[in-house]
């Protein structure tokens, strides 16, 4: 899931978007490495996969409205099958005692660290 992590940071700090084939074939490796090896998530790996999940979604879901036909219809399923992810990382990360706020703020720390350091 690091592995993920790491490339998700890179996509988030592109200028261009990626193509449908490279956010597709992204999202493949993501949900196989959830199938594999969600169980054994410990809590740092549940908040990556659950940002992972996040962003996924999100930017499906933006993509769905930009896009059209098949490709368009191919994005809402993406978004449609990361939501019980989404509710199973977060439904773990509640039982360990964190609100919607933790997560806001986590999220929050998580962007940044993937924000280039400014040149001062």
């Amino acid at each position: 899931m690091q592995a993920l992590y790491d490339q998700l940071q890179v996509y988030l700090n592109m200028d261009e978007e990626i193509s449908f084939k490279e956010f597709d074939d992204f999202y493949k490796k993501v949900v196989k490495e959830l199938g594999d090896s969600h169980e054994s998530f410990d809590e740092d790996m549940l908040w990556k996969a659950l940002f992972i999940v996040e962003n996924i979604m999100s930017n499906a879901d933006e993509r769905a409205k930009e896009s059209k036909g098949s490709e368009a219809k191919k994005y809402r399923k993406i978004v449609q099958r990361l939501q019980l992810w989404a509710k199973n990382l977060g439904g773990r990360l509640g039982a360990l005692g964190y609100n919607e706020e933790d997560v806001n703020e986590r999220f929050n720390q998580m962007f940044e660290e993937g924000t280039p350091a400014q040149k001062g």
